[in-house]
């Protein structure tokens, strides 16, 4: 719900960086970095404080430790699923509109390439089954 709210306020944020762009040049720039920065330092400090704040300074009891490590210890193989598949799924997303854009422009000229052609791209998808195979086998672990 956020994001549907934050959309228009991008959209309204990406035509006044580029206007001003446009208009001012190299000050815009400097300003834009300047904006980045303080981002990056206000996340990082947003980090500290959210991986920190678990803690308190207090030794955790044996029960917790076991509550811990049921409920929220598989966060890393979770993360790893992810990404393989988001990273499997945008490289497929990648060569299939390559492989598929040549072997149009093949067939275009010789329509008997057909079933070689379909084979390359089925191998550029390959990679997404690849990047699932490996999310299926983190989940099972974690």
């Amino acid at each position: 719900m956020a994001w549907i709210l934050a959309l228009p306020v991008l959209a309204v944020g990406f035509v006044l960086a580029t206007l001003l762009l446009r208009h001012r040049g190299r000050p815009a720039v400097r300003l834009f970095l300047g904006a980045n920065a303080v981002l990056l330092v206000a996340a990082l400090i947003v980090l500290v404080l959210a991986t920190g704040a678990g803690g308190a300074g207090a030794a955790p009891t044996v029960a917790a430790q076991a509550a811990d490590t049921t409920a929220g210890g598989n966060w890393a193989a979770l993360l790893g699923a992810a990404i393989s598949v988001a990273g499997s799924s945008i490289g497929a997303a990648i060569a299939v509109a390559y492989t598929g854009a040549a072997a149009l422009a093949a067939l275009s000229e010789r329509p008997e390439l057909f079933g070689r052609a379909m084979v390359i791209v089925g191998l550029a998808e390959g990679i997404a089954i690849y990047g699932l195979i490996v999310a299926v086998i983190l989940i099972q672990r974690a």
